[in-house]
């Protein structure tokens, strides 16, 4: 899909007019673009996608008040340190921070951090630990916000009754060559359906306190200097209520696994408890984060939960023949959930000693 963006990008209230425009590939849902203007600055413009978030403005209303509570948080840095600890975003011409195209597409703008950069994955103990950091902080920070303020910008997206919904939804109307291709996984699905399903209950329970959560914590979503300190964390458009075992569970599935997300050789699957207890430590201990007992229980339990909903989710996607995530090839989707459901495998041999990790953090 082409865009004009010369003509989304003078919309908003900055000066100068772009010179170049870099599409920047990250995630599957939104599109984002680095913008340099010829006035020497540069921005992210970033189009929303309405078919996901079907409430745009309720995405933008999020993102707007959580980034100005932490920049509140961090006035006391001098200026050019606060400038590459927080995300800034700029109000259209017309007033408000959301502009719409020719096409009805939404648009944001938000200022660039330069000499920065993310990882797709791993490369070390120190980034682990960082990303920890980070993401703790996040929470730490945001931890004030009265979680029923925010829009839930997609409904029951951690929800685990409701992602086996849709997976029985469309394994009945799945055709018999994909069910056939997928019947371990399907079958692995149903044999743990009542556990995955624990953390939901306690929440639904009460057991575990609601918060304002980031609810996408991937390692790429932690922004970094060139010397590989946390800068800050972004892409904060599932920013609403959930528990910290979201983000926590969510973060180890990326930063903790040696291989792909779409691996296709299941040897190279690989679960790194060092970099798991680097980012244990930084998320708990070095952030600032002050847990409740219900929350610090089961952080560990989480990592599976988290690795297998993702795992679930595109296995749904392949049985519904790839109608969500984008794809390269046929199988693609498939190859995506055995990657998944092997690294929660790995993460469940490996849950006693994770556990030691949490208490001792």
């Amino acid at each position: 899909m082409e865009f004009d963006i010369k003509n989304v990008f003078k919309c908003f209230a900055v000066e100068g007019v772009p010179y170049e425009t870099v599409p920047i590939k990250s995630g599957h849902i939104n599109q984002t673009f680095l913008i340099r203007s010829d006035t020497g600055d540069a921005y992210i413009l970033q189009r929303i996608n309405h078919t996901v978030f079907r409430n745009p403005e309720a995405v933008i209303g999020n993102k707007i008040r959580v980034a100005a509570h932490i920049a509140e948080k961090r006035k006391g840095l001098p200026d050019d340190k606060l400038d590459r600890r927080i995300l800034r975003f700029f109000e259209t011409r017309s007033g408000g921070h959301i502009q719409r195209d020719q096409d009805g597409n939404y648009w944001n703008l938000l200022n660039y951090i330069e000499d920065s950069r993310v990882y797709l994955k791993t490369p070390n103990a120190k980034v682990a630990h960082e990303a920890g950091k980070a993401l703790g902080g996040f929470l730490r920070d945001t931890e004030d916000i009265d979680p029923t303020t925010l829009v839930e910008t997609i409904p029951r997206f951690h929800s685990m009754s409701f992602r086996y919904s849709q997976f029985d939804e469309a394994l009945e109307n799945a055709s018999e060559e994909r069910v056939e291709m997928a019947s371990g996984l399907i079958e692995t699905a149903h044999d743990v359906r009542d556990e995955m399903q624990s953390l939901e209950r306690r929440v639904a329970e009460g057991v575990i306190p609601v918060r304002t959560t980031h609810n996408d914590t991937k390692i790429s979503n932690v922004l970094f200097s060139e010397d590989d300190k946390a800068l800050c964390v972004i892409d904060l458009d599932t920013v609403m209520p959930g528990v910290v075992h979201y983000d926590f569970g969510d973060a180890v599935r990326t930063i903790c696994n040696q291989g792909e997300e779409d691996e296709q050789d299941l040897s190279k699957v690989g679960f790194d408890l060092e970099y798991f207890e680097a980012f244990a430590r930084g998320f708990l201990s070095d952030s600032g984060l002050h847990l409740s007992e219900s929350e610090s229980e089961g952080l560990a339990f989480s990592s599976r939960v988290m690795t297998f909903i993702v795992g679930l989710r595109m296995l749904t996607d392949f049985l519904n023949n790839d109608i969500y995530f984008d794809t390269q090839y046929d199988t693609h989707n498939l190859v995506r959930a055995r990657s998944q459901f092997r690294l929660a495998e790995l993460i469940d041999e490996n849950l006693e000693r994770m556990e030691k990790i949490v208490a001792k953090a």
